[in-house]
C-alpha cells in the first residue's frame, strides 16, 4: 500500500495501461488532475485543444485508427457539458475513450455551489452523460479510485467497445489515502466470444448450399481486425460484399467482389444483391435505416425471403430490425475463423463456388452498368466543382495507407457511394449519431494515432465554422491535418430535403450575405492564414488535385476552401423515408420484390 493522491492514481493507472495521451481543458476542478500529469510529462501527454467537444472527437478519432484507448479530461459544469456530442458519437459508433470528468468537493454536495448539477441529485453529471456511455463512476474517496479505474478500463474495451465516464469530485484529485493500484491489463479485451458449434456447422452448410451468398459486413468487423479472415473467406467461396461506411476496407475495395455501401447513397451493385440474395451473413452490422434503405422490403433487402444469419458481439443488436434465421452472438474475427475452419474439415466448397457462379456474372454486369453511369463525371472540369470530381481527385492523390476523415453532411453522402478504401480503419465516419465536429476535430486525433500517415479531413463549410479553432490547436501542437472544406454555401443536406419534399421552401440552409443577398462564406483560406495554417481557395476542378497534392507534400496543416456545386445531388439507388413523410424513388434502378 502507498499513500498516494487520487489524482496521481488516476495518471499512474493511465500510464501502466500505456495510454499515451490525455486530450482535455482545464478548469478550476480539474487542476489538481493536470498538476499529476504536469509531473509525469515524460510518460503521457497532455493536449489541450480550444474546446471539450473537440477533445472527445480526438479520442473516439484515436480509438477508431489504432484500437487502443486514450482519455479526456474537463472541469466541471460547462467544460464537461460540452462532452455530451462527442460521447454521443463516439457511443454509437462502437469507439471506447475515457472521458474524466470533475465534479463539486464533497463537502459542498447538494449546496449548490459553483458550476454543480443538482435539480434532482447532488453533483448529478452522470446523469447528463448515462445514455452515451456504457457506465459512469463517480468515486467519492480515493480508496475507491483503483477499483473504478480498473473497472473502467475494463469495461470500454470489452464487448462492444464504448465510452466510459470517470466523474471525480475536485477534493478527491487532491486527497491522499493509503492505496495499491490495480495490475496492468495493457486494455487487453477478455476472450473472444465464439459461436457454437452447432451454428458453425448450420451457417457453413447454408453458405455452401446458396446460390446467391452475401456477406454484409460492419463496423464490428473492423473493430475485431478481421479484414484479412473476411478475405479469405471471400476468395474462397467467391462470395460478394456489401458494407457499412464504418466497415469499408475491410476488405479492399478494388476487389472485384466488392460492391461497397447499400442503401440511399449506396451503389446500384450493392442494392441490387442486396434485393436479391438468398443468404445473408451479416457481421458486426446493425441494419440502421440508411443502409436498410428504412426497411422498406424491395429497396435494399427482403428479409426474407432472403435467409439471414446475423453475427453480433453485442447480443441486443442481433435481430433489432429483422429476424434472423440464425441469431449468433460472437466476435467478428473468432466467427470468421470458425467458419474457415469449418471449410478446412469440409470438402466440396468447389461446387459451392460453381454453383454461384451465375451470381458473380450478374454482379459484375450491374458494376458495369453502375460504372458507365458515374464515371463520366469524375474528370468534368468545371467551376464550381462537381462533387464527383473531388472525390476522384481525393482518391488519386490519397496514400494508400491515407486516413480519410469525414464530417457529417452532404458530402458525406458523396464519399460513402464512390470511395475505394484500400485497408481497414482508414476511413472514419461519424455514422450513427452523425455528429457535426467529428471530421473537423477527429482529424487530430486520427494523425496522431497514426503520425506517418497523411490525414485528410473532409468537412463541410457549415461543419467547419462550428469547430474553427482546430486550426490552432494543429498550430501548437504541430498536427499536420489537411482540411478539404466542401464549400458549397449551405448546409447542403437540409436544403435538398426543402427543395424535394418541402417543395422549395427554403428557409435557413443557405449562407447569404445580409446586405447583397448573394452566396457567402468566410474566406476560409485567410482565416486559415491568420491562425498560422496554410490556407487555399479551389474554384476550378482543374486546380484542386495540385493543391491537395501541395498541402499533403507539405507535411503542415493545411486548408483547401473548395468550391462545390451545391446544386449537384448524389444519385439515390434506394430510398430513405422520414415518416410521414412520402419516401422517393430511387433515381438509378428501381426496387425488386420476389415473385410469391
Amino acid at each position: 500500500m502507498t499513500l498516494m493522491k487520487g489524482a496521481d492514481v488516476i495518471a499512474d493507472v493511465l500510464i501502466e495501461e500505456k495510454v499515451p495521451y490525455v486530450f482535455g481543458i482545464c478548469g478550476h476542478g480539474n487542476v489538481g488532475m493536470i498538476d499529476a500529469l504536469h509531473e509525469r510529462q515524460d510518460k503521457i501527454k497532455f493536449i489541450s485543444p480550444r474546446h471539450e467537444q473537440t477533445a472527445g472527437h480526438m479520442a473516439d478519432a484515436y480509438f477508431r485508427v489504432r484500437h487502443k484507448p486514450v482519455a479526456t479530461l474537463t472541469s466541471c459544469g460547462p467544460g464537461s457539458a460540452n462532452m455530451p456530442m462527442s460521447l454521443a458519437c463516439a457511443q454509437a459508433d462502437s469507439s471506447a475513450f475515457l472521458a474524466i470528468t470533475a465534479n463539486v468537493p464533497t463537502s459542498q454536495f447538494n449546496r449548490a455551489p459553483f458550476q454543480e448539477t443538482y435539480q434532482h441529485f447532488q453533483a448529478d453529471f452522470p446523469s447528463v452523460v448515462r445514455p452515451y456511455v456504457k457506465r459512469s463512476f463517480q468515486p467519492s474517496r480515493v480508496d475507491m479510485l483503483p477499483t473504478a479505474m480498473r473497472q473502467a478500463m475494463h469495461l470500454m474495451t470489452s464487448g462492444r467497445p464504448g465510452p466510459v465516464n470517470l466523474d471525480v469530485p475536485y477534493n478527491v484529485f487532491q486527497e491522499e489515502d493509503d492505496v495499491e493500484l490495480p495490475s496492468s491489463r495493457s486494455l487487453n479485451p477478455v476472450s473472444r466470444i465464439a459461436a457454437s458449434p452447432e451454428d458453425v456447422t448450420r451457417i457453413t452448410t447454408m453458405l455452401l448450399e446458396a446460390r446467391k451468398p452475401l456477406l454484409f459486413v460492419g463496423h464490428g468487423v473492423t473493430l475485431s481486425e478481421a479484414g484479412p479472415e473476411l478475405t479469405a473467406l471471400v476468395d474462397r467461396l467467391g462470395i460478394p460484399v456489401v458494407m457499412s461506411p464504418n466497415g469499408m476496407g475491410t476488405l479492399d475495395m478494388e476487389h472485384p467482389l466488392s460492391l461497397g455501401f447499400i442503401g440511399r447513397n449506396g451503389t446500384y451493385a450493392a442494392n441490387q444483391a442486396g434485393r436479391r440474395c438468398d443468404v445473408l451473413v451479416a457481421i458486426g452490422a446493425r441494419f440502421d435505416d440508411r443502409s436498410s434503405s428504412s426497411w422498406m422490403p424491395g429497396y435494399s433487402w427482403n428479409i426474407p425471403p432472403t435467409r439471414l444469419v446475423h453475427v453480433d458481439i453485442a447480443v441486443e443488436e442481433v435481430g433489432r430490425n429483422y429476424d434472423p434465421e440464425v441469431g449468433v452472438s460472437a466476435d467478428a474475427r473468432t466467427f470468421l475463423r470458425q467458419i474457415l475452419a469449418e471449410l478446412d474439415r469440409r470438402s466440396g466448397d468447389n461446387a459451392s463456388r460453381l454453383a454461384s457462379e451465375a451470381w458473380r456474372v450478374e454482379i459484375a454486369g450491374w458494376k458495369a452498368e453502375w460504372e458507365a453511369h458515374i464515371r463520366p463525371q469524375f474528370g468534368s472540369d468545371t467551376s464550381p466543382m462537381r462533387p464527383e470530381r473531388v472525390v476522384a481527385d481525393v482518391q488519386r492523390l490519397m496514400p494508400e495507407d491515407g486516413i480519410l476523415v469525414c464530417d457529417s453532411g452532404v458530402h458525406h453522402n458523396w464519399f460513402m457511394q464512390h470511395w475505394q478504401a484500400r485497408r481497414p480503419q482508414r476511413m472514419l465516419n461519424s455514422w450513427g449519431f452523425s455528429a457535426m465536429g467529428f471530421g473537423v476535430s477527429g482529424a487530430l486525433g486520427a494523425k496522431l494515432a497514426a503520425p506517418d500517415s497523411a490525414c485528410v479531413a473532409v468537412v463541410g463549410d457549415g461543419g467547419f465554422t462550428m469547430t474553427p479553432h482546430v486550426l490552432c490547436t494543429a498550430v501548437e501542437y504541430n498536427i499536420p491535418v489537411v482540411w478539404v472544406i466542401w464549400n458549397n454555401y449551405a448546409w447542403g443536406a437540409i436544403r435538398d430535403l426543402q427543395l424535394g419534399p418541402f417543395e422549395g421552401r427554403e428557409l435557413g440552409t443557405s449562407f447569404r450575405h445580409g446586405e447583397t443577398g448573394h452566396p457567402y462564406n468566410p474566406d476560409f483560406g485567410a482565416m486559415a492564414r491568420s491562425c498560422g495554417v496554410d490556407g487555399v481557395k479551389v474554384s476550378n476542378a482543374g486546380d484542386f488535385g495540385d493543391a491537395l497534392k501541395a498541402a499533403i507534400a507539405s507535411n503542415r496543416p493545411y486548408v483547401i476552401d473548395a468550391e462545390v456545386d451545391v446544386n449537384v445531388k448524389p444519385t439515390s439507388v434506394g430510398t430513405w423515408q422520414l415518416p410521414p413523410l412520402q419516401h422517393p424513388e430511387p433515381a438509378f434502378g428501381k426496387p425488386w420484390s420476389p415473385v410469391t
